[in-house]
């Protein structure tokens, strides 16, 4: 790749220097001739080294040049011209005055670089002594610049959170990472497409929302899906498709939206080992390769779509997945210097076989314990009651697993190992009425009774004498025993 940014001026200057007095280096002049070849290259015309002009040197000059490059180990860099001894301090700024700056950018942050240099100026000129001279705009954005004083926008009210997080941006370093290892590490996140609408089957126009799914390591697009809205419902259904194409990652990054903490999100990564890393509260950065995506789906593949009407989600979908695999996933991706896919399938992966799909609907579900009614064996979930079946009937608490926008099935699961018990569904009222019930079978099997009850109807613990276990403190030790009620 051409370098395309010039160099510095002054490495300009030097290499042009260079050029002019890199002939007397090659064939040095003989004895008697190094006058002659000198007034030579003087009267010669030289390019210009920023310019397109011609200009000469004086033979002083070029001799100068000559004697410094001949006994330098480095003759460019000898013939460069010297950094200045006060390079890098200020001086149009006094002391106070940054001062002054620093305090009035921590009272207002949002202003821009001119609004702070004329009450800067003003708050000079009413104290000149101590501030000493107004500085100009340029001076006041080069001072603020660099010491990353940059403006920002001002928020009303600002939340303990958002001032924590723009307090840790200024003094905590932000940087750059990669997973060493293919499905080391997903990015997950949700896009509103604010200029782009789609049409239902009723005819009503909604604003999609896209989620993407992306591999940190080799920028594999593992799955893309648009939806009509932000919800646990479909992050789950986009990650169980993303699961079953790509296998299970070991770890997931997210922000903290409300469906990235759903309860049913937060069981499936756990339930499948998946190790969950929020990013910290107002700070999207961390998430940075979910949220660069986002500029390709707005700038290639809403582009090419925005002819299309009406646009519906079945076609929006169809094309996303089309564009995903066979544009993003196989185009060279810039930094990573090949395509997605390429590296995906070149690097060592650590994902695991993902299970099938009723393993996965139970790993994404909530997780409570409900109280069986005794009069009919039935839960509540979400004002919608469930029948258990009869084997459990003697269970006074149940722990349900159940999907809160799928009320039509639910799991009844070992606290302990997280075991499937049994499979349970609503209540059918109107099928009960029909007044068919089932014999109840027996807990356990035990064998038939063979201890006559009849002979003697006197209860076991009736018949036993008092032992001295059973006597009160005050009793004697040697008081004789009681007579039994079955004694004769």
């Amino acid at each position: 790749m051409s370098d395309k940014t010039p160099p510095h001026p002054a490495l300009l200057w030097a290499r042009w220097r260079f050029s002019i007095i890199s002939g007397l280096l090659v064939r040095p002049p003989a004895p008697g001739q190094l006058g002659h070849e000198l007034q030579q290259l003087a009267a010669t015309p030289w390019r210009h080294p920023i310019d397109e002009g011609w200009i000469t040197c004086g033979r002083s000059t070029i001799e100068r040049w000559y004697y410094t490059a001949r006994d330098a180990h480095d003759p460019i860099g000898a013939l460069t011209r010297k950094v200045r001894s006060d390079a890098g301090t200020t001086s149009a700024m006094s002391r106070p005055l940054l001062v002054a700056l620093k305090d009035q950018y921590t009272a207002h942050p949002s202003w821009t670089y001119k609004l702070q240099a004329d009450n800067l100026a003003a708050l000079a000129d009413e104290d000149p002594e101590r501030f000493g001279p107004a500085v100009s705009e340029s001076t006041v954005r080069r001072r603020m610049k660099k010491r990353g004083w940059i403006p920002r926008k001002r928020r009303r009210n600002p939340t303990p959170g958002q001032r924590k997080a723009e307090l840790r941006l200024e003094n905590r370093e932000v940087r750059s990472f990669e997973a060493t290892h293919v499905h080391a590490l997903w990015h997950y996140d949700f896009h509103e497409a604010k200029k782009l609408r789609v049409v239902d089957a009723d005819g009503g126009w909604h604003t999609p929302f896209a989620l993407c799914i992306l591999d940190d390591c080799s920028r594999l697009g593992c799955h893309a899906q648009w939806y009509l809205a932000e919800n646990a419902e479909n992050l789950v259904h986009g990650l169980e498709q993303a699961c079953c194409k790509r296998g299970l990652p070991r770890g997931a990054m997210h922000d903290n939206g409300g469906a990235m903490r759903a309860q049913e999100t937060t069981n499936g990564l756990q339930d499948l080992s998946i190790t969950s890393f929020p990013t910290l509260a107002y700070s999207p950065y961390q998430n940075g390769k979910g949220e660069a995506i986002w500029e390709q789906f707005e700038g290639r593949l809403l582009a090419m779509l925005e002819a299309v009407e009406p646009l519906t989600l079945g076609f929006l979908n169809l094309a996303t997945q089309a564009w995903m695999e066979m544009e993003y996933n196989r185009t060279k991706h810039e930094e990573i210097g090949m395509a997605p896919l390429e590296r995906a399938l070149s690097g060592e992966s650590v994902a695991r076989p993902a299970p099938d799909l009723e393993t996965l609907h139970l790993a994404f579900s909530a997780r409570v314990t409900r109280t069986q009614r005794r009069s009919d064996g039935t839960i509540s979930l979400e004002s919608v009651r469930f029948e258990l079946p009869s084997h459990l009937r003697t269970l006074e608490k149940v722990c349900v697993r159940y999907r809160s926008w799928d009320l039509t099935r639910a799991w009844i699961v070992d606290e302990r190992t997280s075991d499937v018990l049994a499979r349970v569904r609503p209540q059918d009222k109107i099928k009960n009425a029909d007044g068919r019930r089932r014999t109840l079978e027996p807990l356990d099997e035990l064998p038939e009774s063979t201890t006559p009850t009849d002979d003697n109807p006197v209860p076991p613990l009736m018949s036993q004498p008092a032992l001295p276990s059973r006597l009160s403190p005050s009793s004697s030790r040697r008081s004789p025993p009681a007579p039994t009620l079955g004694s004769r």
